[in-house]
């Protein structure tokens, strides 16, 4: 229930403060007061649109905030799941918007997101505006009615995983179906592509063995005869007379003619033939590093029509490395492999679809079922709740019809049927119905649903566009009824007759000063509430007949 309200800086609004009551509350004012810029701000405050131009004439920022109680309303779940503060009776929202167009929300003092604040909204207060009545042409919202009557809403969220199920189910088919038919067109050009990868007996560090072979077939002569040179170097011949064998040689000698004299000639002798040994055995190896080296034209241009192949593959395939050309290879065949075993494939992914749908359609028929039961039950109360609001003879009935395909929302098209009059012909409600007929029929609506939901607060803002007289008092019983029955409910109105049955009157007032105009709200105690709604009987100027009258009508109300 809707507690408190304080709105400060909102459009017309200066400082606004206001005490709800439980029960039937109604509100009323000149056209132009503020009844609307008052919705507005709650609207703001429930996680509407937010823009700087809301906020009033000359002020930096506006604040709505408003406190609810929520005893026995069981929405613990909410706030423990966004981690929110909550002593299991009080609820504080509040909105700050500043000048900047920047807005700020809070639930209980702690900071939330807009969604946060929309989606408790939703829970706490109802608005329902005169554009509303549109809803009533929308068969989400018809549906959305019979859905709310049936309790299916568990029944509902299976569907929907089951549908979600079926969808995936038969995006795989389509996109394996058209990965197939593409495959299949690409299948001699993806052969051929791979052929040319295998045909590179790819592995990791081929590259560089290729290039490190390529570099030596294309110098092997000039590898060869540096080879050979350093050889006669370390042997000798007879372009270089004496090698550097044959001069170690001679050096050992000389040390060794000395060895005698000189006790260091020994161990240098030794070191010098260490020497020696080493160089021979290089000379050795170069000798037959040498012989190894072959001029190979034939094995030449094995390796470059290799390495052009494999850069010919790199530059079109548009890779870096021989890891990249490798996973290439790999996901030619994975999709080959698809093409080649596709009937089965397709076969399976069939069989999964068929599965996901007999599953959903089994769910949708126990989704139908329950609303069949549901829509009976309205057409019934609805019946029940007309005829008291003036349409004695009313025919009010629901369609169900089946898709001709699954939907989000079940297998159901369901539309709401009306008359008026005892022998006419059911037509669509929004066809048919004349503007106070839709009127009283959104509002037996709301009845019905505010009791299968448990909503704390109701606010009908001129529901009773097209009525009078007491057309407009039964409206106004029917409101008072869904307040005694333990929820809030609000009476936006311009009908003294509806005026005169609220439990609480407030009237909404502007004020135009120096400053400019600003819109006021008051409580009104008895004698107000009188010269209030005699003002509404006559207009501005105030009669004893008017008077009378709203103390009759007030009387009235009392009784009923």
């Amino acid at each position: 229930m809707l507690q408190s309200l304080i709105i400060q800086n909102y459009a017309l609004i200066s400082e606004l403060r206001m005490e709800f009551e439980r029960g039937f509350s109604v509100i009323t004012g000149e056209t132009g007061a503020g009844k609307s810029i008052l919705l507005g701000a709650i609207g703001l405050l429930l996680g509407g649109r937010a823009e700087a131009r809301m906020i009033k004439s000359g002020a930096k920022r506006c604040i709505i905030e408003a406190e609810f109680d929520l005893t026995g309303y069981q929405m613990e779940s909410f706030f423990e799941d966004n981690d929110i503060d909550f002593d299991g009776h009080s609820c504080i929202i509040r909105r700050e918007l500043s000048d900047n167009g920047k807005s700020r929300a809070f639930i209980n003092d702690t900071p939330v997101q807009v969604v946060q604040l929309r989606t408790l909204g939703s829970q706490l207060l109802d608005i329902h505006s005169q554009h509303q009545n549109l809803l009533l042409s929308q068969e989400n919202f018809q549906l959305n009615v019979v859905d709310i009557i049936a309790h299916d809403q568990q029944e509902l969220q299976s569907y929907r995983s089951l549908f979600d199920a079926y969808h995936q189910a038969q995006r795989a088919l389509l996109d394996a179906e058209s990965s197939l038919a593409r495959g299949r067109e690409d299948e001699d050009y993806l052969r051929f592509q791979l052929q040319q990868l295998d045909d590179l007996q790819l592995e990791i560090g081929k590259q560089e063995e290729m290039e490190q072979e390529q570099q030596m077939l294309e110098h092997a002569e000039e590898i060869r005869e540096a080879l050979w040179t350093a050889e006669q170097f370390m042997q000798g011949d007879e372009r270089t007379t004496s090698g550097v064998l044959q001069t170690l040689h001679d050096v050992e000698r000389q040390l060794s003619s000395i060895a005698s004299l000189l006790p260091a000639a020994d161990e240098l002798t030794e070191r010098i033939n260490n020497c020696h040994i080493e160089l021979k055995d290089i000379a050795s190896e170069l000798n037959t590093q040498a012989t190894q080296v072959d001029v190979d034209p034939a094995r030449l241009e094995v390796v470059n029509e290799w390495l052009s192949n494999f850069y010919s593959a790199q530059q079109k395939h548009h890779v870096q490395s021989e890891q990249q050309l490798l996973d290439l290879a790999e996901d030619f065949r994975r999709r080959l492999a698809l093409i080649d075993n596709s009937d089965e494939q397709l076969e399976a992914l069939r069989n999964a679809s068929a599965q996901a749908k007999q599953a959903l359609m089994k769910q949708g028929t126990r989704l139908t079922g329950l609303r069949k039961k549901a829509a009976q039950e309205v057409e019934k109360k609805m019946k029940e709740l007309l005829v008291p609001l003036g349409i004695p003879n009313v025919q009010f009935h629901i369609t169900i019809n089946e898709r001709p395909e699954p939907s989000t929302t079940g297998l159901d098209s369901v539309n709401f049927l009306f008359c008026a009059n005892k022998n006419g012909q059911l037509q669509d409600i929004a066809d048919i119905a004349s503007g106070g007929e839709i009127a009283r029929v959104m509002l037996s609506l709301k009845a019905l649903i505010s009791t299968a939901v448990h909503q704390p607060t109701i606010i009908f803002d001129e529901i009773d566009t097209g009525v009078s007289g007491h057309i407009a008092e039964r409206m106004a019983t029917m409101m008072k009824t869904m307040g005694d029955e333990g929820r809030q409910v609000i009476s936006i109105t311009h009908l003294p007759q509806i005026a005169a049955m609220g439990n609480h009157h407030y009237r909404v007032f502007k004020v135009d000063d120096d400053e400019g105009t600003t819109s006021h709200i008051e409580h009104l105690d008895a004698e107000k509430r009188i010269i209030e709604i005699a003002h509404m009987l006559s207009g501005a100027e105030l009669t004893d007949a008017a008077i009378e009258n709203a103390k009759s009508l007030l009387s009235h109300a009392q009784t009923l």
